[in-house]
């Protein structure tokens, strides 16, 4: 699959690509839901999924435990009156390796925030420790939520996500089983640091899963903010991928604005452009200073570090 050229939409359009094997095309960028929740005033963070919407976005990404249930809640105020019938909606269960009477209670849960009757796409959320596989697919797991949500007609298609390691995703994989989608973080920098996009994109190419990209400027834009790379040059080069989405996180108008600009400009990054731009971030992707998430457990949600055993980030700080 190769990225969407502006030739192929109308100007102004954002470019649609196919997601995976499902029949169905979604908009290459996507709204991160976890950023709603970090907008001053519940009202600006629905304004900005409403603009998201009315300005080409169609695919929206949450999860569960995103701020103790307030960005789904958020996503589902905003989508509410006509705008849920013109978007992708995609929530993640948070799991952590309990079971499928859990999951399924979680489901109902984001339904109801959500104020929808269905998911688009249901994912398990942050398969990040190395036992996470395992407690997935243990008799009465998680993925045994998704079988039964999907033939419910709860959810249309299933996936998994995480940030730690490729070989957590690679194991994940092993299984067998037919997931949709898996969602992993793909940028400049992680092309030159235990690299999913060497290891996993690959692999899910051969299976025919959906990549959908996230962490296009590392989850918190320090790349950015600290001059390493630009804004364009950070979502170009994630949105150049074989991938069907990249979410970004989008905090402010002035975020959603310009993704919005870069996005309906878009042409792919030429292979040697690619090639250059991940040897200019090779030596500082080399510590892992932009991808912390690879390397602490700061970016594990409180309900997976809790279910194992992990103290709560304020602790740790503390």
């Amino acid at each position: 699959m190769t990225a969407d050229k502006p030739a192929h939409r109308r100007a102004g359009d954002l470019p649609r690509r196919p997601l995976g094997r499902t029949g169905v095309a979604v908009t290459a960028l996507g709204l991160g839901g976890y950023h709603l929740g970090l907008v001053k005033g519940a009202r600006q963070a629905e304004r900005i999924v409403q603009e998201a919407v009315d300005g080409g976005i169609g695919f929206f990404d949450n999860a569960w435990e995103y701020h103790d249930g307030e960005s789904e809640q958020i996503m589902g105020r905003a989508l509410a009156g006509g705008r849920r019938t013109r978007v992708f909606l995609m929530t993640k269960v948070c799991t952590h390796g309990r079971d499928r009477v859990t999951a399924m209670r979680q489901l109902e849960q984001s339904l109801r925030r959500l104020r929808t009757d269905h998911l688009d796409l249901w994912q398990i959320h942050e398969v990040v420790y190395e036992n996470d596989p395992e407690r997935h697919f243990a008799p009465g797991g998680a993925v045994e939520a998704l079988d039964q949500a999907k033939r419910e007609g709860k959810v249309r298609f299933v996936g998994f996500t995480g940030h730690k390691d490729p070989s957590i995703h690679l194991k994940m994989l092993s299984y067998g089983f037919p997931f949709d989608t898996c969602q992993l973080p793909l940028n400049c920098f992680d092309a030159s640091f235990r690299s999913f996009e060497t290891r996993v994109l690959p692999e899910l190419a051969r299976r025919g899963i959906a990549a959908i990209g996230m962490k296009p400027m590392s989850g918190e834009g320090k790349q950015v903010s600290r001059r390493a790379v630009t804004a364009e040059e950070a979502l170009r080069y994630a949105m150049s991928l074989p991938v069907a989405v990249t979410i970004t996180g989008i905090d402010s108008m002035k975020v959603l604005r310009q993704d919005l600009k870069i996005a309906r400009s878009f042409a792919p990054m030429k292979p040697e452009e690619m090639a250059a731009l991940r040897k200019r971030c090779a030596e500082l992707a080399g510590d892992g200073r932009f991808e912390p998430y690879k390397t602490t457990a700061q970016h594990e949600g409180p309900v997976g570090r809790k279910q194992h055993g992990y103290p709560p980030p304020e602790e740790v700080s503390a």
